[in-house]
């Protein structure tokens, strides 16, 4: 039975790729911080909810540790949990705009694998998937023909260009463990409000496909709905 964890999953991405993985078979760890609706979607899903704030070394903590304590292990870690942070003119962004997202959507990133990686090591075939984006992609925001090249979101574009390397240098560092980066695409949630052409299924069908693949499969890969892209 494969064990997974997912950030931030009580609604969009989240949670449906915790309704896809549980339809796959997988053990999944609704991971959220809001009790409330991680319980309902935990209910709903037929996921089991661990309450977790990504920004919080003790919750973090406190989750792996509840995990340790009822499963013993994991076998897929999905850092899920993200934030936009503020359209805005980016001389009117502000320190703290910038702390507030990188908290998220990197230091959450290494807080919440860091406490995880004693539970992944005790898998026989140990994954973490980093859901990134395309607006954190050079070669996609400078491309006139891509929707990322005509939104200007410095915070969040920034944030997701480090976590991509971040993965990359992950997947060469942790040598027993596969690190890849999943690009939902232009997906209709709350971030965009709802605007994405693509659903929900579809904005998950790279995590879900790096989530099932077998043993052997490649690390330090960035992949789409339709395989695998370039860093740039």
């Amino acid at each position: 039975m494969t064990i997974t964890f997912i950030t931030g999953a009580n609604k969009g991405l989240g949670r449906e790729t915790a309704r896809r993985l549980v339809a796959c078979g997988h053990t999944v760890l609704l991971g959220a911080r809001d009790r409330e609706r991680g319980e309902e979607a935990a209910a709903a899903l037929g996921a089991r909810f661990v309450p977790v704030d990504v920004t919080d070394d003790a919750s973090v903590a406190a989750a792996a540790a509840d995990v340790a304590e009822h499963e013993g292990r994991i076998d897929v870690l999905i850092n899920n949990a993200g934030v936009q942070g503020p359209f805005a003119d980016p001389g009117d962004l502000t320190a703290a705009d910038a702390r507030a997202v990188l908290d998220v959507n990197v230091i959450g990133v290494v807080r919440t694998t860091a406490a995880f990686l004693p539970l992944l090591r005790r898998s026989d075939d140990p994954v973490i998937i980093n859901v990134s984006s395309g607006m954190g992609s050079l070669a996609a925001t400078h491309d006139p023909g891509r929707s990322e090249s005509h939104v200007v979101v410095p915070l969040y574009a920034s944030s997701k260009a480090a976590l991509t390397m971040l993965t990359t240098q992950y997947a060469k560092g942790l040598k027993d463990i596969r690190v890849n980066a999943a690009d939902p695409g232009y997906t209709a949630t709350d971030l965009n409000g709802h605007s994405g052409p693509q659903t929900l299924t579809e904005g998950t069908d790279a995590i879900v496909a790096l989530a099932t693949e077998g043993p052997g499969a490649g690390t330090g890969r960035f992949v789409d709905r339709h395989g695998e892209i370039t860093w740039s």
